[in-house]
């Protein structure tokens, strides 16, 4: 399957970067020039610009000064750039914080922050709403028929959340319209505990460090909320837009695993998913961790809507603001690059072109260092990006044919981040579907991570680890799955909750029971070293593995046992458990585990779907197989993040080592059949 470009009349991998050309317009006559030979000679086709221009752009209040942009519009056409052209809102000028104080956002505490940094601006203020749809509209309406026009790039990285009287009210307006009644919120919220029932709307307040953070459900339809309101300011800015520019994709740039938004929510207003990747390389052995789970965020931001993604940020050499601004080693910047493309990217950007000669980020990474040539280590690692590039256009568009989902769902996070119980503060939701993640990409398989209550029709595997939350229809949704032939395979802490954080009656795992045929009445929170084990008892195996931190125990009511406990007063009791259901089987892994047990597993049940990795042979241990296909041709991509060589077989069986590529230390190839 081919997805269309995501530029109308662009069928090509966007190499681009971050440019900030208002920070040298004082030097534009020479700097400028200076930057359009370099981005050439660098292999670059886009640049970002506009994104944190506001100041520039309108010095005072309705007065635009927009020639700087127009100069460098056009200089990006006549050069043959693609601009990615952003809206100024991630960053307000200090003359709209001075004359509008009520524009600055107010923090858990009640407390009005002051101007600077950034994401600090009031969703819910009407002067701030105007103030962003008046520079938007202008900008829409001064460059929509310009050639170089090709994305819109919405604010920057939304995050953060404002607790003002006017979000406080919004709030307020967002739970009547979800509850109607007090007395529905009270029972979804459980409010007679601790005496908190509220007979009054505006008695309800969002969630504070101070003292009102009480209840759960409190806490998740404050997230939820918030998540609302980036999704209806993103509508707000987006609406000039696209009235004037239609055929204008939008955007803005996602943060993969940021807790504070539901992006599964958010990415339905998205025409295409982007986001930052700023993996913390090591160039050691270490890599092979950093390497799955730079692919895991990958995977997790395709997933969004399935279909190729925008890599917006990333960086080609120390991202200054990590703990350890650790330089790119030879070839680490292509394998970075390369990865993005094997899991879905169709776009290769970077922050920043030009080092800033100043600021917060003036030390970061840059395709052009402050010695400002192209004679510099890392500019060259560009440019070979660049010229690789060139010849990948049958990528773009590309599918990723993935039978696999593993669900990682924000608001499921949420409600095990704020369990009071199991391990408190560890309860590792996020660590945990990473765990399932590693045995396919260990063994190249492709794997969809969605939400979940996203279609599941496409796969023939659905794993959701730890579905603590059942959401509305998403339990019948798996029925349907497994009745229709689907694998399902969920773990220990499933089905606790519903959608407001109550607990289920009469059982768990609640609506999933009679779906995996077993009743789990207690979970054992195991010491830091303490350990039991899963005895194996399928002929494959007959192995014993470690458990440890979560040990449930359950009661077979239909569902047949595969392994039991080893140790402790619940020895011998079930410890793995499958059940038949319709055409197909869900499985029932009670206890956390170790690689070793995963790895077994999802080779069983692989073998069972009949899914095959990408390559017959095993693969070395650090390198990792992904595949796309655009309808005529598979594009396979072998990636080493081992600091020591690799052979990987291309023989079309197990036994078949007739062709093998030797892939240096980090180094990556794509093969085309």
């Amino acid at each position: 399957m081919r997805f269309p470009p995501i530029m109308r009349n662009n069928p090509h991998i966007l190499h681009g970067s971050d440019y900030n050309p208002e920070q040298w317009l004082k030097w534009k006559d020479t700097i400028w020039k200076e930057d359009m030979r370099l981005a050439k000679l660098a292999g670059l086709n886009s640049l970002t610009a506009g994104v944190f221009s506001w100041s520039t752009l309108e010095p005072e209040e309705g007065v635009y000064q927009v020639t700087w942009l127009d100069e460098v519009m056009d200089m990006l056409a006549e050069n043959g750039f693609t601009a990615v052209l952003g809206t100024p809102s991630g960053a307000k000028p200090a003359w709209l914080s001075k004359k509008y104080p009520e524009v600055l956002r107010v923090d858990d505490s009640r407390q009005r922050i002051l101007h600077g940094d950034r994401h600090n601006h009031c969703l819910s203020s009407p002067v701030y709403r105007e103030k962003t749809r008046a520079i938007n509209t202008m900008l829409a309406e001064r460059y929509k028929d310009h050639r170089a026009l090709g994305v819109w790039h919405i604010s920057n990285e939304f995050s953060g959340e404002c607790h003002c009287p006017l979000c406080q009210e919004r709030f307020r307006s967002f739970l009547k319209n979800k509850y109607t009644t007090l007395d529905a919120l009270n029972t979804a919220w459980w409010t007679a505990f601790w005496s908190h029932t509220y007979t009054e709307w505006e008695q309800i307040e969002s969630p504070s460090s101070r003292g009102s953070a009480g209840h759960n459900g409190l806490r998740l339809d404050w997230r939820r909320f918030t998540t609302e309101q980036f999704v209806d300011f993103y509508l707000h800015e987006t609406a000039p837009l696209k009235s004037i520019t239609p055929g204008v994709p939008c955007t803005t740039n996602l943060m993969a695993t940021y807790s504070g938004i539901d992006y599964a929510r958010f990415a339905e207003v998205l025409d295409v998913v982007s986001w930052d990747s700023y993996p913390r390389w090591t160039s050691t052995d270490a890599d092979k961790e950093t390497g799955m789970h730079a692919s895991y965020c990958h995977d997790l931001m395709r997933g969004l809507k399935q279909k190729p993604f925008m890599l917006m940020e990333s960086c080609p050499s120390a991202t200054n603001w990590q703990p350890v601004s650790k330089l790119r080693r030879p070839a680490v910047h292509k394998l970075q690059c390369i990865q993005a493309l094997a899991h879905g990217a169709d776009t290769i950007q970077y922050f920043q072109f030009r080092k800033s000669r100043g600021g917060p980020e003036q030390f970061h990474g840059a395709v052009v260092d402050h010695e400002g040539s192209e004679n510099t280590r890392v500019f060259k690692d560009v440019a070979e990006v660049g010229a690789y590039l060139k010849g990948l256009d049958g990528l773009v568009g590309a599918d990723t044919p993935a039978k696999v989902a593993l669900v990682y769902d924000y608001n499921v996070r949420w409600a095990l981040d704020d369990a009071k119980g199991f391990l408190q503060q560890k309860t590792g939701y996020e660590q945990t579907v990473l765990d399932h993640y590693r045995p396919f990409w260990t063994r190249g398989i492709p794997v969809d991570i969605i939400d979940s209550k996203q279609r599941y029709d496409k796969y023939d595997v659905l794993i959701a680890p730890m579905l603590y939350m059942i959401r509305e229809g998403v339990a019948e949704r798996i029925r349907s799955f497994v009745e229709e032939g689907g694998l399902f395979v969920t773990t220990y802490s499933a089905g606790y909750v519903d959608e407001t954080a109550l607990a289920f009656l009469g059982g768990f795992p609640g609506p999933l029971k009679d779906i995996l045929g077993v009743w789990c009445e207690e979970i054992d929170a195991l010491f830091p070293g303490e350990q039991n084990t899963i005895e194996w008892t399928k002929d494959t195996y007959k192995r014993s593995y470690k458990a440890f931190d979560l040990c449930e125990l359950i009661h077979l009511r239909g569902a047949e046992a595969l392994g039991v406990y080893g140790g402790d007063f619940y020895a011998g009791r079930p410890a793995v458990t499958v059940n038949a259901c319709g055409k197909g089987k869900a499985y029932f892994i009670a206890a956390r585990t170790g690689d070793d047990f995963l790895g077994d597993f999802y080779k069983e049940i692989t073998a069972e779907a009949g899914i095959q990795p990408i390559l017959a042979n095993p693969l070395p241990d650090g390198v990792t197989a992904q595949i796309r296909n655009n309808g005529m041709e598979n594009y396979i991509f072998l990636m080493n993040f081992s600091s020591r060589e690799a052979g990987v077989s291309l023989g079309s069986s197990a036994k078949d080592n007739a062709t093998v590529i030797t892939l240096k230390p980090f180094e990556a190839r794509i093969i085309v059949e």
